[in-house]
Order: structure tokens, then C-alpha cells, then sequence
């Protein structure tokens, strides 16, 4: 096969695919799961028990690393796990609420942010970093694609769509939520490769595992299989994402002290107990928060432009500075409540407003409930170089984890330089 220039642009390689042997008797949905950041407690014990094989128990191994690596290896010698014979790029399919997606799979080229051909927009915390940087020392492979999204509306959507259209599929599930899942192996892919040769793309979701590829990669000598990272590409032209909220839950913050405290820099409306008009309230203003926690909620709004300006970091752009959660962090989080935030100190709950206030009611703490950034706000930001605070987008509909993963083999001559 040939090499691959990671200076010519957006690359996209074929890889020796990992994927589940359909069990006798069984179904393939129970063994897959959501990307290992959507998952809670609770989620991870039903997953589980669901099934002794879902790959949940390697993404999330609960800092068991090498237990994580022992059992991948126990499933590919014993036939659970099978890699492809041939390297190929793999057109994915998700139908389901939220609508129609389509993509690619495959070894993304890893690109300097400098270079502009991958674009983040969101900043990270170490500890998920170095989480996932641990799982892909100890397994040496890539378990979850990150979700990248491109301008394209050229050859390699062709491709996807008469790929999808005209053949049948190697894989096909439905989810427990009724969700269609099917992938194709695409073993030719001139046209694609020579499409995205002029594209770049941007991260949509999975910055803690690029930067855990990366982090890989400056590890490694020489060149090899760690230069490129499992990813799927969608065109965002022709299957526009979804863009929700990522809502905060601060456990232990007193909910009327935090309103209280809040009123310092915003002005502050306590909306009482019906949660319904809580979620209404906060639709309808032009900008603000809402806090819940203790069965309470309160609306902030309006925050005060002097003391917004002394918190937030100099030398950002008028336009990072109208973020929510730049004003959510750098104001609420940081000033007025003294919290150094973390993984632990502010837990994060993607787009689902009432499962993040039931968690800070269980917690006995605060729910910070944003409404979602847009599409071009988030694009402008990337374009200039600049990145949106950490965990301010949730970008959809997310690839499902377990239905192709790639090993990192330096005998794989599919990615020679």
C-alpha cells in the first residue's frame, strides 16, 4: 500500500478493522454502548449487566488499565473480537432520532493545530486526558472514534451515499433506544483520499482523545501506526450536527447560597419549584443561566459588565467573551464562587437539562442548566484561533463505541510514511 504524506492535507487511511464476531443466538446492540463521557453510574452498571462482553468493560475500566488490555486480548485470541484481514475505510450509517448521518471511518492524519487541517474548539481538562492517554498505553489500541465534521459536499459524500444506497451492509443493529446502526467496508478509496487532500476539519466531539492521541504520539519513535487516530468524518454540508448544551453539577454547592452569592454580578429571579416553567423561563431570555438544586430554581441574567470584564482573561476576543460558559466560568464558577473547577468539583451532563438537576438533587448540590452555543459562533472561534472554554459543546448525534476499533500494530504496513 502506498505511504501516506500527513502534509497534503486532510488524510484519511484505511485500517485493519476490529470489530465483534456475531455471536449465535445473540445480538451485536448488547455489546456496544454510548461513548464512555455520556456515561454515568448508573449507565455503567446496566451496561454491564446487559452483557459480559460489552466493550464498555474496556472503555471504561475504572482504572484497571491492564485488566482493560488482558481482557481485549482475551476476546481477539478467543474469536469475541476479530480484526479485518484487508485495511479499509468504513462507511458508517446512524438512523434514528435526531435523523439521518453518515460518514467515514478510518485513521485520521494527526495535525498541529498550527497547520490548520484539524481544527479544535474546545479546550480540555488533564485528568480525562490523561485517563484516556493510560487506556491506549496499556490496550495499544484505539477503543472510540472522535466525531470530526468537514465542509465538503465533493466525491467522498458521493462515495458514502452509494456506498450506503447500493450495498449491503457487513454490520446492521438497532439499539435498545431503536436506533439503526450499519456499516460497509470500503476498501477503495482513491476518490475519497483525493477529495479531502484540500479539506480540514474540525473537532465536533472527543478533544480529551485527540489530545490523548497526540500525547501518544510525542511518546513513540519514529513514525507509525500513532500518527493517525481512529475517527469518524462526517460532511457537515450534507448531515448537519446537532449542537446541544453541556450542563454543569456542582455536588455540595447550597443551592441558596449559590443564588445568593450569585447576586453580586447578575440579577437574580427565583422561579420557585415547577420545573416546567423554570425551563420556559430560561428559553425565553436572551441570555442567563438557571440554577436548581433543593427542589428550587432561580433565573440569572444580565451580568454586570465591569465585574464580567475583570474576571475573564485578558487579551479573548469581544466574541469569547460572550460565550456562556466563558461568563458561566470565568464569573459564577470562579469568582463569585470560589470553586477551582475539575472533573470532580464541576461534573458535566450532556444536553439532558432534567437528568443534570436530578444528579444535583441526588448530590445535594447545584444544577447550572446553558442553553447550547451555535454552530457558527463555535466555527468563527476555531477559524481565528481561538478555543471555546472546556465542555461548552455537545456536538451529535456521537458514533456509537464498539461497532469497529483499530489496534495500534507497528507491523501494520497499511500506515508506512
Amino acid at each position: 500500500m502506498d505511504g501516506f504524506d500527513l502534509h497534503q492535507g486532510l488524510v484519511l487511511a484505511p485500517i485493519h478493522g476490529v470489530r465483534y464476531t456475531p455471536p449465535e443466538g445473540g445480538s451485536l446492540a448488547a455489546v456496544t454502548c454510548p461513548p464512555y463521557d455520556l456515561i454515568d453510574e448508573d449507565d455503567l452498571a446496566r451496561l454491564r449487566a446487559a452483557d459480559s462482553h460489552n466493550i464498555v468493560r474496556i472503555t471504561l475500566p475504572d482504572g484497571d488499565y491492564a485488566g482493560a488490555n488482558r481482557l481485549l486480548r482475551q476476546w481477539l485470541s478467543s474469536g469475541i473480537l476479530a480484526v479485518d484481514p484487508s485495511p479499509a475505510v468504513y462507511v458508517y450509517e446512524r438512523d434514528g432520532e435526531g435523523g439521518l448521518q453518515r460518514g467515514l471511518i478510518g485513521a485520521v492524519g494527526l495535525r498541529d493545530e498550527s497547520e490548520g487541517v484539524i481544527l479544535p474548539h474546545e479546550d480540555v481538562y488533564p485528568g480525562p486526558v490523561n485517563d484516556r492517554l493510560a487506556l491506549i498505553e496499556a490496550t495499544h489500541a484505539h477503543l472510540e472514534p472522535i466525531f470530526l465534521t468537514y465542509e465538503g459536499g465533493g466525491p467522498a459524500s458521493e462515495v458514502v451515499d452509494e456506498t450506503a444506497d447500493t450495498r449491503a451492509p457487513v454490520l446492521e443493529i438497532v439499539s435498545p433506544a431503536g436506533t439503526r446502526y450499519r456499516l460497509w467496508r470500503l476498501e477503495e478509496t482513491t476518490r475519497v483520499a483525493a477529495d479531502l487532500r484540500h479539506r480540514r476539519a474540525l473537532i465536533a466531539d472527543g478533544h480529551h482523545r485527540y489530545a490523548a492521541y497526540r500525547a501518544y504520539q510525542a511518546r513513540q519513535e519514529g513514525h507509525g501506526p500513532w500518527d493517525f487516530g481512529l475517527a469518524l468524518l462526517v460532511d457537515s454540508l450534507r448531515y448537519p450536527p446537532k449542537l446541544g448544551a453541556i450542563h454543569r453539577v456542582l455536588p455540595g454547592l447550597d443551592p441558596l447560597q449559590a443564588a445568593e452569592a450569585a447576586r453580586a454580578a447578575f440579577t437574580v429571579r427565583d422561579l420557585g419549584t415547577d420545573a416546567e416553567r423554570a425551563f420556559a423561563e430560561l428559553d425565553r431570555a436572551s441570555d442567563g443561566f438557571l440554577l436548581a438544586g433543593g427542589g428550587g430554581f432561580w433565573l440569572l441574567t444580565d451580568p454586570d459588565p465591569v465585574r464580567l470584564e475583570a474576571a475573564l482573561p485578558p487579551g479573548r476576543s469581544a466574541r469569547w467573551k460572550a460565550l456562556n460558559t466563558a461568563v458561566l466560568d470565568g464569573l459564577l464558577i470562579g469568582d463569585l464562587w470560589k470553586i477551582d473547577p475539575d472533573e470532580h468539583t464541576v461534573q458535566v451532563v450532556h444536553d439532558d437539562a432534567a437528568h443534570a438537576v436530578a444528579r444535583a438533587e441526588r448530590t445535594g448540590g447545584v444544577a447550572v442548566i446553558l442553553k447550547p452555543l451555535t454552530v457558527p459562533a463555535v466555527m468563527a472561534l476555531a477559524a481565528g484561533g481561538e478555543r471555546v472554554p472546556r465542555k461548552s459543546t455537545s456536538f451529535g448525534p456521537k458514533p456509537r463505541t464498539g461497532l469497529v476499533m483499530r489496534l495500534l500494530d507497528p507491523r501494520d504496513d497499511a500506515f508506512t510514511l
